[in-house]
């Protein structure tokens, strides 16, 4: 059995596609998305090309979805106006049967993979999906997210940087960003069973950059610029996530 884990795609469709494509060439028996789908500039389309994924798929929430539902419902959202103006925007791309499908993803997933033997699937940590940690997050600061999990192998995202690494006798595995990665400019995902790999997949950024302006997202023009064409580097990254991690 081989797993594919999407995370992070943020209405990016032409990474997702991109991406998709590879996963067909590998011969992929199960596609877990791991959260925050949305916001982004294509939402509808991207949703759709979930559901008509002829790979059996199984999804996970992350907070994208979550403050996107808050706004659809009309709840007061804790983020800043620019935020919750692309959280608006999403919210009204949404059709009623989007709605239903993504209130009734869960917030962590469990998965037998041969090779590998359980694995827990959640966004961010497996108590939270906005906690933020790194590569270089001190384990004494992890510990607490990580009380309690039975399974060896723990998959997250929220954080759009890869990276494979231990806290305490758990392996943690970042999937990367489909959408949005930090660091090389493309599209981020993993593949598992019977081992782990990090997967990139390259596509036609400049091409991807002219859809996504072509949209009525208020941040297209950001977005192609900075998330597709020139992403901020990992290490400036690192240094910007240091100073939030676990709060």
């Amino acid at each position: 059995m081989r797993v594919a884990a999407l995370y992070d795609i943020h209405g990016n469709l032409p990474a997702l596609e991109a991406v998709l494509a590879e996963v067909r060439r590998a011969d992929v028996d199960l596609v877990v998305i791991g959260g925050d789908v949305l916001p982004g500039p294509m939402p509808r389309e991207t949703l759709d090309t979930l559901l008509d994924l002829e790979i059996p798929a199984r999804f996970i929430l992350g907070n994208g979805e979550t403050a996107v539902l808050a706004e659809k419902a009309g709840e007061e959202v804790p983020l800043p106006e620019k935020v919750r103006e692309t959280l608006r925007w999403t919210a009204r791309q949404l059709l009623p049967a989007h709605e239903t499908w993504l209130a009734e993803w869960p917030k962590t997933l469990r998965v037998e993979i041969p090779g590998l033997s359980d694995v827990l699937f959640c966004h961010a940590t497996p108590r939270s999906d906005t906690e933020i940690f790194t590569r270089q997050t001190p384990d004494d600061r992890l510990a607490p997210a990580f009380a309690g999990v039975d399974a060896p192998l723990v998959v997250c995202g929220h954080t759009h940087m890869q990276f494979d690494r231990k806290v305490g006798s758990i392996r943690v595995v970042n999937a990367g960003s489909v959408g949005m990665p930090f660091g090389r400019p493309g599209a981020d995902w993993l593949l598992l069973g019977p081992g782990v790999e990090l997967r990139h997949t390259d596509y036609d950024l400049r091409r991807a950059a002219a859809r996504i302006r072509a949209t009525r997202y208020p941040e297209a023009q950001e977005f192609a610029d900075r998330d597709v064409l020139s992403p901020r580097s990992e290490d400036e990254t690192l240094e910007l996530f240091a100073k939030a991690e676990m709060r």
